[in-house]
Order: structure tokens, then sequence, then C-alpha cells
């Protein structure tokens, strides 16, 4: 008999072990759908004090680990966090997302833009990981996240959330130089802050590039693909052996350029059958997902159908359990317990690759 491993589901399945279960966890699985956050937020209502003040940061990101116990605990922030440490003014508006005050748009924008230094801009996420990894030990993975290039710049450039992103659009059709320069600053930025996260005590770290799935294939080849590359070969120099995940909101189209992003897992989303993904992206490329955020709406049979649905599809290697995307805000807490519940039930022994 071997000695049973100590290192945690999450970051075993994601480098690539044979588990007897599938990790799981839930993006925005700290939030609004929980009552402690609500009753939190009454206390701490700018989003930036919840995130950035070290104390209830850390309260917020454990609020779920108390609670269901996932075998991953991310980071309470947002994508957004880092730029005012290139110099970006920006706020989180409760319910709107991020503001930036001056969005970028000219060359002398661009060019006073400066290098992160995150020892001296966020501090605070040091403080945030290192705590995390000291509660939650070897049961659980401590993960952090970052933004991708092309959704940041979206961000910069549009002011706020878009729903045509004609803004950024413009700018990539009719002047793409300015674009690609913010997008490498950005990139170059992103790999400083992964790998300060790593540093700090993140296990795993996640790519967010919510806005790709608005790009063509051609224009993913171009602004967004060229970019999560650049970030994920500086992060695999100095820590090779992290594994990092890259999602993308609706990323049916693009699910093969994921996989060439040089991340280790690709995260799915339920407009894809798991079947046709793993097909798609070959044996070789980890996957987490890929749940609907709806099926927590539904009675106890369905989630569970539909956990082990998924999970018979995904086959018995290199899965994370996951929702496509975060825990919707009105999801009732106790059918968020019983996915974490079930999906701790499951046994890969009778699944199949």
């Amino acid at each position: 008999m071997g000695v049973p491993s100590t290192t945690p589901h999450l970051l075993r399945a994601a480098r690539g072990e044979v588990v007897d279960r599938p990790p799981v966890w839930m993006m925005r699985q700290a939030g609004r759908y929980m009552k402690a956050y609500r009753d939190l937020r009454e206390k701490y209502p700018s989003f930036r004090d919840r995130s950035e003040i070290p104390d209830v940061a850390i309260e917020v990101s454990l609020q779920p680990w108390k609670a269901f116990q996932p075998d991953g605990v991310i980071l309470f922030s947002d994508i957004v966090t880092p730029l005012p440490g290139l110099g970006i003014d920006m706020d989180i508006a409760e319910g709107k997302g991020p503001i930036i005050h001056s969005p970028l748009r000219t060359q002398e924008q661009i060019d006073r833009l400066h290098p992160l230094e995150p020892e001296a801009a966020l501090p605070f996420i040091k403080t945030i990981l290192q705590a995390l990894r000291s509660e939650v030990g070897d049961k659980s993975t401590v993960l952090g996240f970052v933004g991708a290039p092309w959704t940041l710049a979206a961000y910069a450039v549009e002011g706020k959330g878009s729903k045509t992103y004609s803004i950024i659009k413009n700018m990539a059709f009719s002047d793409p130089t300015i674009l690609h320069q913010l997008l490498t600053k950005l990139a170059d930025a992103i790999a400083i802050y992964a790998r300060y996260q790593i540093d700090s005590g993140a296990q795993v770290v996640q790519m967010f590039d919510s806005w790709a799935g608005q790009l063509s294939p051609q224009d993913y080849d171009t602004f967004a693909l060229p970019y999560q590359q650049r970030v994920f070969q500086q992060v695999k120099q100095t820590h090779p052996d992290t594994p990092l995940i890259l999602l993308v909101s609706g990323s049916a189209g693009v699910l093969e350029r994921m996989a060439q992003s040089g991340a280790d897992i690709v995260s799915v989303d339920w407009a894809v059958d798991m079947v046709d993904a793993r097909a798609r992206l070959g044996k070789q490329v980890k996957v987490q997902g890929n749940l609907d955020p709806g099926v927590l709406f539904g009675s106890k049979q369905f989630i569970r159908d539909r956990i082990h649905d998924t999970v018979r599809k995904a086959g018995n290697w290199g899965h994370i359990l996951n929702l496509g995307h975060g825990v919707l805000p009105e999801t009732p807490e106790e059918n968020v317990a019983f996915f974490f519940e079930t999906a701790k039930e499951l046994n890969l022994a009778g699944v199949k690759n």
C-alpha cells in the first residue's frame, strides 16, 4: 500500500494525476447568494473595501470554505484590481462592475502607463493569499486569478462593461497599433501579477478572458490568443509547476484556440456538451466545468443527474467539476451545499476515460 497523498485533490487533478473523484469548486462561490456575504456587504458597502482590506477579503474568501468545504478556495478580488498599479484609475460600482474614470483612447495615455510593482501597489494580495494558505492547509487548494489582456483592455478602452464592444473594436479595426501596445503592456503586467500571486501562496491561477468570446475566431487569433500566450509563457518561465486555467465566456467557437494558449486546463461553459469539448480539445488537455449555473435552481434529483452526466462525459482524468460560469445571486444556499455534497460522494472508479 502506498502512502496516501497529502497534496490537495484539486492540485493533483490539475497536475494530471489520477484522483478518486473530481475536485469541485464554484466560480463566484464567495458572494451575493450567501447571507453571510450580504450581511458583510452592509457593513462594507464598497467592493474595493471588501476586496482590498485584508481581514474583510480573507473573511469573504473563507465564507464558502467554512460552509461547504470546496476543493478550491479562491481569492476574493476583481480582475481590474491591478489596474491602478499601472496608472489606470478605476472604481467598482455595486451591481454595475468596473468603472474606468479616464478611458484609454490615445497614444499619449498608453505611453503614460507604467510597469506593475505589486509589492508597492498590491500588498494586500500577499496578505490575503498567505492567510488563505495558512487557513486551509492541505485540505483545499488556494486559487489566484487574473484578467486576460484583451478583457482588461476592453474595460480600459470602453470605460465600463459593454454589450457591443464598439469602442475597442473601432480601435482594433481602425488603429490596431495603439491597441497592440496596450495589450503588450497589460500582458506583461498580468504576468508579473500572476507570479506575485503564486509567490504569495496561490497554488493554481485562473485567467479570465471574459470578453474574448465576443471576438470572431480570426480576431481572437490577433487580439486575444497571442497575449494569453505572452502571459502564460512568462509565468511558466519562473513557475513551471503551477497549473494555469483559462476561461473565456461564450467560448464554443474558440475552444481549440484556447488549448493553444499555454493553459494547462480549459474551462468549458455549458453551451458545449462535455463529450464534444473533450473530443475537440484532445485527450491531453485537462478541462474544468461545465454545469449551467441555472441547474442549481432545479430539484436535488435534477442537480444530481446533471452532475453525474457531466462527470461521466468528462471521464476519469483531468477534470475539475465547476459551473460553466459564476453561481447566480439568487441561487438557494442549500442547493449549493447539495452540489458540493453530491460531488464529494462521486467515485471515478466506474467512470471510463
